[in-house]
């Protein structure tokens, strides 16, 4: 008797299309010389206040056992301070602040502590690929909802795509992939909405500290009336040069503390102590260490917009307001996933297709300059426009 044939993935795994960056990266690796406007990071590292952090750690031979599954009470009590300092979002009685392993981590504890297999959540399109990928993996369901030419969320169609399975409606503002940045009454309408249906906001701020021009960040955090429905998501990756160090945070309804410790005490036990010390280091920065990071940013935005202004009208180049992004739709374009892999192969430089982020049917690609110096962007987004142009004719 033949055994039977074991089944080596999970149904849950299978239902995830495989991740865009590690494809592009595998690219990269087989053309060196690529410049990467593809991955979303900073090209700077973070201030030297986190190595000191560091040191004070090593000399208290305690910090090297677990520590409280919440985060370090220190690097808590930062956090608040912050995110009311800047954003207005105070945690009390009704809200409490929880350190996690990123925003992508505080994401996906957040599914599971709010949603039963089968429930749904809205995202708006383009969508945050991690995202749609942690609710898959949760046996929730991604329903996508289409933005307006300005990559704003459209308050009728969301309203039209809440169901009784509905269970939360996510922003990411300032925007992956667009670099839009949402006006705050379309935030507070979004926030009033789930209030008035029974949902939650789950509010994606990693890129808060990113915006440019007269754009500005409002946290649905801050909205009166806000804390009962509210979840907020930080993150030090982009903004302290710290993606590796994976330390974010999450602000939420009081109610969801026990199960959000449960879960991430199943998870990770705490997050890893050494990144939580070197993140209390960021924090004690002077904001004069951030401002300037973010005016060299702002610089390079520049150069790239200079530079991609220069194609053809077949291509629609975002206003890219805020995060470090911008996005490209080509009118009667080729396959992006196809026109990335050229892109790489014969003209040097690396994007991530629009397909990544549920954009399925037309052809869009992001540019991420975060990592680029202005020098850097200059010959990059000159590759891009080049090979647009030899690619597409634009």
């Amino acid at each position: 008797m033949l055994p039977l044939a074991m089944r080596l993935t999970s149904v849950r795994v299978d239902a995830v299309s495989p991740p865009i960056i590690p494809q592009v990266a595998d690219w990269i690796r087989t053309h060196p010389g690529t410049i990467s406007l593809g991955q979303g990071v900073a090209g700077y590292g973070p201030p030297p206040e986190a190595w000191a952090a560091l040191e004070r750690m090593r000399r208290d031979p305690m910090q090297h056992r677990y520590q409280p599954v919440d985060g370090l009470p220190e690097l808590g009590d930062a956090m608040r301070q912050r995110w009311e300092r800047r954003l207005g979002v105070a945690v009390g009685s009704d809200r409490r602040l929880m350190v996690t392993a990123g925003a992508n981590a505080a994401f996906q504890q957040v599914i599971l502590a709010l949603c039963d297999p089968g429930d749904e959540v809205l995202l708006p399109l383009p969508w945050y690929f991690n995202q749609e990928m942690a609710l898959t993996l949760a046996h929730v369901r991604p329903v996508p909802v289409p933005c307006d030419t300005r990559h704003w969320p459209d308050l009728e169609q969301i309203t039209r795509a809440i169901t009784p399975r509905t269970r939360a409606i996510v922003t990411v503002s300032p925007n992956n992939p667009t670099g839009a940045v949402y006006p705050e009454p379309l935030l507070l309408a979004i926030n009033t909405l789930c209030r008035e249906r029974g949902l939650h906001h789950i509010s994606d701020e990693t890129y808060e500290a990113f915006t440019f021009g007269g754009a500005r960040h409002r946290s649905p955090g801050a909205f009166p009336g806000a804390s009962s429905h509210t979840i907020c998501l930080f993150s030090l990756s982009k903004v302290f040069g710290f993606a590796g160090w994976r330390i974010g945070c999450v602000v939420m309804p009081a109610g969801l503390e026990g199960a959000m410790r449960a879960i991430q005490d199943t998870w990770l036990i705490c997050p890893p102590v050494p990144s939580q010390w070197a993140a209390l280091g960021c924090l004690q920065a002077p904001e004069s260490w951030l401002e300037s990071r973010v005016a060299e940013i702002g610089a390079t935005r520049v150069r790239v917009l200079e530079g991609l202004h220069g194609l053809g009208s077949r291509v629609t180049v975002s206003d890219a307001e805020g995060a470090f992004y911008v996005f490209l739709r080509i009118a009667d374009g080729p396959d992006p996933l196809e026109l990335t892999h050229q892109l790489i192969a014969g003209h040097g430089v690396a994007v991530i297709p629009g397909t990544a982020f549920g954009l399925r049917g037309e052809c869009s690609l992001r540019v991420a300059y975060g990592a680029l110096t202005p020098d850097t962007a200059t010959e990059g987004i000159g590759r891009l426009v080049s090979g647009l142009r030899h690619r597409i004719g634009a």
